[in-house]
């Protein structure tokens, strides 16, 4: 069940990050879920650093909100490495 819900919190994390970076028209359902866990866990390994504890596998306010600042930072890496390619 945990692994259902960290999808469902992914997604909403990975979608609101995308509308933040304004990348939300060239994302669909399965890049935001994609983005939110792995921005998870950036935001997890972030958080740490300061001493925050956020999991996405149990809900909360304060795992969400990791979450969006992993998937913000994951989508701002990816925005830098897109820029620089020839295209």
């Amino acid at each position: 069940m945990g692994w259902i819900i960290a999808l469902i919190v992914g997604g909403v994390a990975g979608w609101l990050a995308s509308l933040v970076m304004n990348r939300d028209a060239s994302m669909g359902i399965f890049w935001n879920i994609v983005v939110g866990c792995i921005g998870s866990v950036v935001g997890n390994l972030i958080a740490n650093q300061f001493g925050i504890a956020g999991s996405v596998q149990e809900f909360s306010i304060t795992g969400l909100i990791v979450a969006v600042v992993g998937a913000v930072v994951l989508l701002g890496i990816v925005n830098l490495v897109q820029r620089g390619r020839v295209r």
